[in-house]
C-alpha cells in the first residue's frame, strides 16, 4: 500500500504555517513574565513536532521513491523559516546573541535566494552537511526553546545553550562554505 504521492510535499508546506504560529507564541510566552510556562512549553513542543516533520517528509519521499524537485527546493526553505524563527525568537528575548543569528540568517537566506536564482537550470538539494546542520540545529534550538531550566537549572542550560550554539554558528558557516564550493565546482564542470 501506498501514500498519496503529494503527502511528503504537504508535510514540508505545513512546516511554513507552524513555523509562524510557534513564533507568535514565543514572543507570547516571553513577554507575559512568569505567567508564561504553559505557553512556552507550547511553543517549544510545537517547534519539536515541527522539526520533526522534516525527517518524516524526507523519509517518506525517500522510502516510496516519490522525491520532487519541489520538494528538493521547498523542504531547505521551510526547515530555513521554522528555524529562522526560533533563532529571530530567542534573540528577541535576549536568549541568544544577535550577532549569531545575524551570521547564520546571513548563511541561510543567502544560500536560499541562490537556490531560487538557479531554480529554472537546477534544483540544488540538500548537501549532507546541510543536512547535520539542520539536524544539529534542530537539536541546539529545542534544547534552548524548551524550559529545562527547570530541571538542570539556570547555569547549567546557559552554559549548555551557548555551546550548542557556537557549534550551530560553526556548522552553519561550514556547510556554506561547502555549499559554494560545491556549486563553484559544478558550474566549472558544466562549463568543460
Amino acid at each position: 500500500m501506498g501514500i498519496p504521492r503529494q503527502l511528503p510535499n504537504a508535510i514540508t508546506v505545513a512546516r511554513i504555517p507552524l513555523a509562524i504560529l510557534f513564533l507568535v507564541l514565543l514572543l507570547v510566552a516571553g513577554h507575559l513574565g512568569d505567567q508564561s510556562l504553559p505557553l512556552r512549553w507550547t511553543a517549544a513542543v510545537l517547534f519539536v513536532v515541527a522539526i520533526s516533520t522534516d525527517w518524516v517528509d524526507g523519509y517518506l519521499a525517500r522510502r516510496f521513491d516519490i522525491v520532487s524537485d519541489f520538494g528538493k527546493l521547498w523542504d531547505p526553505i521551510a526547515d530555513k523559516l521554522l528555524t529562522g524563527a526560533a533563532f529571530v525568537g530567542l534573540a528577541v528575548l535576549g536568549e541568544m546573541a544577535w550577532w549569531m543569528v545575524v551570521v547564520i540568517l546571513v548563511r541561510e537566506w543567502g544560500i536560499t535566494v541562490h537556490r531560487f536564482a538557479v531554480a529554472k537550470q537546477h534544483v540544488v538539494a540538500a548537501a549532507w552537511m546541510g543536512k547535520i546542520k539542520t539536524a544539529f540545529q534542530g537539536v541546539a534550538l529545542s534544547w534552548a526553546l524548551l524550559p529545562v531550566w527547570l530541571l538542570v537549572g539556570v547555569p547549567v542550560f546557559e552554559a549548555v545553550t551557548a555551546v550548542l550554539m557556537w557549534i550551530v554558528l560553526v556548522l552553519t558557516v561550514a556547510s556554506g562554505v561547502d555549499y559554494v564550493i560545491a556549486q563553484v565546482r559544478g558550474a566549472r564542470s558544466e562549463k568543460a
